[in-house]
């Protein structure tokens, strides 16, 4: 059985983008990169929600263009290489080894989980929700930035149920973030 990750970066007031869209404030330092890094083995299946697609589509493919980041030149060829699901109910196909999941997105991950592929779901509010309420992930990975973004859009949306957790691990990175690993209650 494969395992489901969710793995979002958040400001400390609990947005993962500001009120602008902004997502230029997250801290990538070595450690929460190499982090990053062993959470995506090779043949862990990359997953994300519509919005975020499009961010990593746009950026990955050619970060080596627009970066110097060492974090960014370390994950591009991985992000390339990786085999990626989106989930999208207007995207019919999508390059770069992905696959276009556009209905029963829950029932589709549980599948691949049940087949014994490892998922990393990278942000991604909407789709961690629906997931949440469906009980198919199995750990989140929050790593909270020190920064106060004043507004945008929440980690979990408000009308999310209650969902009780185990923490399962707190670590500091890079003397900035820190990461709450949570598994999902039996």
């Amino acid at each position: 059985m494969g395992k489901l990750i969710h793995l979002v970066h958040q400001s400390l007031d609990g947005f993962i983008e500001g009120p602008q869209g902004e997502f230029d404030w997250p801290a990538m330092g070595p450690q929460l990169s190499a982090y990053s890094q062993d959470l995506t083995p090779e043949g862990t299946l990359f997953l994300y929600g519509r919005k975020v697609w499009d961010l990593m589509a746009g950026f990955w493919p050619n970060a080596e263009q627009y970066s110097d980041d060492p974090h960014d030149l370390a994950f591009a060829p991985v992000w390339r290489k990786a085999p990626k699901v989106v989930v999208s109910r207007t995207l019919g196909t999508a390059d770069h080894n992905t696959r276009v999941i556009s209905v029963n997105a829950a029932e589709e991950i549980a599948a691949l989980k049940a087949a014994g592929h490892d998922l990393v779901l990278f942000g991604g509010s909407e789709l961690a929700a629906h997931l949440t309420e469906r009980r198919v992930i199995d750990e989140y990975h929050v790593v909270v930035h020190p920064v106060v973004l004043g507004g945008g859009r929440p980690t979990f949306p408000p009308s999310l149920p209650r969902t009780e957790l185990t923490l399962l691990e707190t670590r500091t990175f890079d003397g900035r973030s820190v990461l709450l690993r949570h598994g999902l209650n039996s």
